[in-house]
């Protein structure tokens, strides 16, 4: 499978609920997201077939070593860009949701030069 946005954003999500500290299955995922049963099952699926996710006996979810570095990466994406775009003034919520636009397009050469200026600003 190769990883789209979609897939990212799955995985992201995966993420996030996994730090909450509760188990997480494709309800909890369909309720964070906003999508239907189905279509977090059909994307669960796909995952699974991938290897990014694992599914156990009782459908509770968690990232493989690869899927856990890839939402890794989208999630300091969307933090980091968000905070830049809220250090130029746009306001939280427009930022978060940009950012969620932003993280799966650019590239690390940009993004890795977004966060050295950060780390340099916040010095």
């Amino acid at each position: 499978m190769s990883l789209k946005e979609s897939g990212e954003m799955y995985l992201e999500t995966i993420y996030i609920l996994s730090q909450i500290g509760s188990p997480v299955r494709s309800l909890d995922i369909a309720e964070y997201m906003g999508y239907s049963k189905p279509s977090v099952s059909r994307a669960v699926g796909l995952l699974r077939n991938a290897e990014y996710i694992s599914v156990n006996h009782d459908g509770y979810i968690t990232l493989t070593k690869t899927g856990n570095e890839i939402a890794a990466k989208i999630y300091d994406r969307h933090i980091t860009l968000t905070k830049a775009l809220m250090l130029l003034g746009v306001d939280e919520e427009i930022a978060t949701e940009d950012a969620c636009k932003i993280e799966h397009a650019i590239s690390d050469k940009s993004f890795a030069a977004i966060k050295k200026h950060l780390a340099e600003y916040d010095n």
